[in-house]
């Protein structure tokens, strides 16, 4: 059974930071390319950041770039986002997500991903 799970959220001021990891299982986590994701109160769920399977290709949203940095570590089974400089606009519950490969911008859809976490909470106050 394939799991992810984040961890990392938390409250934090604007212009704070904040490094979220996710932990997957039950899958070979090295063939997957992965991604994050983000939903706010009455929002649909949007792209945030990913990698593919060796960290070589990066993808961002315009919303976080420069900001947010994602990385991964395959001997961990693990992939991350360091957030820098947070505003209240970041403010949401963040979900990691796994998907067997990236074709053409498939990476920005979340329906083109396999697997999901459950979330964690990030909450930026002013």
């Amino acid at each position: 059974q394939v799991q992810l799970v984040e961890s990392g959220g938390g409250l934090v001021q604007s212009g704070g930071s904040l490094r979220l990891s996710c932990v997957a299982s039950g899958l070979t986590f090295s063939r997957y390319c992965m991604g994050w994701f983000r939903q706010a109160p009455v929002k649909e769920r949007e792209f945030v950041a990913a990698l593919s399977r060796f960290g070589a290709n990066l993808y961002y949203a315009d919303s976080v770039k420069g900001r947010f940095t994602i990385s991964r570590d395959n001997a961990k089974n693990s992939v991350y986002v360091q957030m820098n400089s947070l505003n209240p606009d970041d403010t949401a519950v963040y979900y990691c997500a796994a998907q067997r490969s990236f074709i053409g911008d498939s990476y920005l859809r979340s329906a083109s991903y396999d697997y999901w976490g459950q979330g964690t909470q990030v909450t930026v106050f002013s």
